[in-house]
């Protein structure tokens, strides 16, 4: 009985949120720890810059929304001259969602929301 209770609470650890974060916008963009394994899988670079992640979203250097997507916003923070990290939030009925972060050497065009 104990192993049945033990492998219950894992599988809800694995979807419990992995972080959430408050943006300069006033919404929170959060993720799950199976999002962000996934998210790894496809990016191993960001495995490491979790951190950056989350300054990505708490402090950015500069948030644009998605010139294809009203709802999608990108979060950058300079990393180096030329470098940023880049995560990508869907923002939906006032709730905000990891889609992905991955680091890049251009900032895509969108419509510049907030910067520093």
């Amino acid at each position: 009985m104990a192993a049945k209770h033990l492998a219950a609470r894992d599988q809800a650890d694995r979807h419990m949120n992995r972080f959430e974060i408050l943006t300069p916008l006033n919404f929170s963009v959060r993720t799950s720890n199976d999002h962000w394994q996934r998210l790894i899988k496809k990016h191993p670079d960001i495995a490491d810059l979790e951190a950056k992640v989350r300054q990505a979203l708490a402090e950015p250097d500069e948030i644009r929304q998605s010139s294809r997507d009203v709802n999608v916003l990108l979060f950058y923070l300079t990393l180096k001259q030329r470098r940023w990290v880049a995560v990508v939030a869907r923002r939906l009925n006032g709730e905000g969602f990891l889609i992905t972060a991955y680091q890049t050497d251009a900032i895509k065009e969108g419509t510049l929301l907030w910067h520093k």
